[in-house]
């Protein structure tokens, strides 16, 4: 369709407008959905289409599969925007679709970025997909389950669309090479090599793969007869940066640094850079990349490994310091240590098995011998009563109970003997030990059970 200007003039729709699909045998991709004997397929050929959200990356054909579907199921197709529309526009659509309701038409909905949309505008869809006055198809390329509302989407089934494959878009860059509303009416010279390498450069987009070729064509040499040749130089112009998909605040923020800290645990140094390379190169903070590192050096190096959290407190304030690009390289210096360095999760299931027991016995009261008697009345109340001063102990160790009784004996930190984390664990079953035998005898020296070389031991007397 094209659009008349305030001059009389017509404004040709975009490449990629002239020749979206019409029909599921034009449509490219989801052949998970779309292939014969697929659900979705199967649905809209039935024409027992419901309430559905596309969920999937952009330019992979959500607007084009809700058309479609309207089309097939001879339904009134209304476009909406969670951009640009409020609760009024939206009240004005449900009246015009309950009008066609009533004379037994269907009105299919198509919000695209409904993710947009707040709680409010999301819940004035409700009662209307409720009683069947709409069927509504949602596109998001947000994660349903965080940026729509329960409500809603228990209404609604959820298909998850893929970026197209480079084979996928070098047949619709074909396509829009031979279509009369293409450039099919036109001589365009363009190597096999150079599709190939628009489609990997849109990365799953056939929006951007078909404004890329658009774009090299327009810009191509034309000789005499009026044929178009595109060059190696026009094709470079074109595709010199690349868009990464990311969202700071969306679910593939959390996918890649879920990559980069399980690389890291996988001691994966490879990995683990590419993951920090990619939330970087597409305007990740760094410091927030620097944070979750300093947290991956407690929660899995530990003792194992001490060094490995100064190490990675030191990145987070190169970070601070001076800024990207150059901090790259401290945090690279940080994730390559961290992929490296001995692995141990005992601090964190230290923490994780006392928290627990913090929850459920928060009224638990502290033993009366480790209490402060800072006033009389507590003195005479026993509050610190037989407490011992470590120090002043031949072994700097008192036999003492510090947890409350009903939890007395229990073992939260269980140390590994990985790194150096195996002389924590030396140390702490001597003491241990030591402990043990104070219930049946005499006390005994715990230096006797200090393996030698231990650097937290004191020094013989």
């Amino acid at each position: 369709m094209e659009q008349m200007t305030l001059f009389g003039g017509n404004v040709a729709q975009p490449l990629a407008d002239r020749l979206r699909p019409q029909s599921l045998e034009e449509f490219a991709g989801q052949t998970h959905l779309l292939g014969p004997g697929k659900v979705l397929r199967r649905l809209i050929e039935s024409d027992q289409i419901s309430s559905m959200i596309f969920w999937g990356p952009p330019g992979v054909g959500k607007t084009t599969l809700a058309r479609i579907i309207a089309g097939r199921t001879r339904a009134t197709f209304i476009d909406f925007s969670a951009v640009t529309s409020g609760i009024k526009e939206i009240r004005t659509v449900m009246q015009q679709a309950e009008d066609n309701r009533r004379y037994g038409e269907k009105t299919i909905v198509f919000v695209d970025e409904i993710h947009r949309f707040n709680k409010a505008q999301q819940d004035a869809f409700l009662p209307y997909v409720e009683k069947g006055s709409i069927i509504l198809i949602g596109a998001t390329t947000e994660n349903p389950s965080f940026e729509i509302n329960s409500a809603l989407l228990s209404r609604c089934r959820v298909f998850v669309l893929q970026a197209l494959s480079a084979d996928d878009l070098v047949s619709l860059l074909k396509r829009a090479l031979r279509s009369p509303d293409g450039f099919g009416n036109q001589e365009v010279h363009i190597t096999d090599e150079m599709l190939a390498l628009i489609a990997n450069f849109a990365n799953g987009d056939a929006r951007g793969a078909i404004s890329t070729l658009e774009m090299v064509i327009l810009n191509g040499e034309i000789d005499e007869t009026g044929a178009i040749t595109v060059t190696g130089e026009t094709l470079s112009q074109a595709t010199q940066k690349k868009s990464l998909l990311y969202d700071k605040k969306g679910e593939e923020h959390y996918n890649l640094i879920s990559a980069l800290h399980k690389s890291m645990r996988n001691s994966d140094p490879d990995a683990a850079v590419y993951w920090l390379a990619r939330m970087l190169e597409a305007g990740e903070d760094p410091l927030y990349v620097a944070r979750r590192v300093i947290r991956f050096a407690s929660e899995d190096i530990g003792l194992a490994d001490s060094h490995a959290l100064p190490l990675a407190v030191a990145a987070y304030q190169a970070c601070h310091f001076i800024g990207m690009p150059e901090c790259t390289l401290h945090l690279t210096e940080a994730v390559v240590y961290m992929s490296l360095a001995p692995k141990s999760n005992s601090l964190y299931r230290a923490y994780e098995t006392a928290k627990l027991d913090a929850i459920e016995q928060l009224a638990e009261p502290v033993p009366l011998v480790i209490r402060n008697a800072v006033t009389g009345l507590m003195k005479d109340l026993d509050y610190g009563k037989g407490y011992q001063y470590a120090h002043d102990t031949e072994d700097k160790i008192a036999d003492m109970q510090c947890l409350p009784d009903s939890l007395a004996g229990r073992r939260y930190y269980q140390p590994t003997e990985e790194g150096a984390e195996g002389v924590f664990k030396e140390r702490l079953d001597a003491i241990l030990r030591w402990r043990e035998r104070q219930k049946t005898g005499p006390q005994q020296k715990v230096r006797q059970e200090r393996p030698a070389g231990n650097p937290l031991a004191t020094e013989q007397e």
